[in-house]
């Protein structure tokens, strides 16, 4: 299993961002992906969620309506638009997945700041 994010970068804050996480190693569509983010000094959360088969989805109170998970099964790939981005956006974001085990990839940075 291997999961590769892409798409970190600096933005100032209201700017945006698309994450993606490219899967392989195990049949994509079925599983329901998520993004997660550590900022420094803080636990590791849940910031979005994609169900394999019809696709709904699940936010963080914090991101709602800001955020968007989606994916494309043909490129088995997960991603994660960022609209109007604050300061406390500011994290490393990974993909993960849950097989028998969780699955994380190396993360990629994502820092808001003017």
């Amino acid at each position: 299993v291997q999961l590769v994010e892409s798409g970190g970068g600096l933005v100032q804050p209201g700017g945006s961002l698309r994450l993606s996480c490219a899967a392989s190693g195990f049949t994509f569509s079925n599983y329901n992906m998520k993004w997660y983010r550590q900022a420094p000094g803080k636990e590791r959360e849940l910031v979005a969620a994609i169900a394999n088969i019809d696709g709904i989805t699940h936010y963080a109170d914090s991101v709602k309506g800001r955020f968007t998970i989606s994916r494309d099964n043909a490129k088995n790939t997960v991603y994660l638009q960022m609209n109007n981005l604050k300061p406390e956006d500011t994290a490393v974001y990974y993909c993960n997945v849950l097989l028998r085990s969780a699955y994380w990839g190396q993360g990629t940075q994502v820092t808001v700041s003017s």
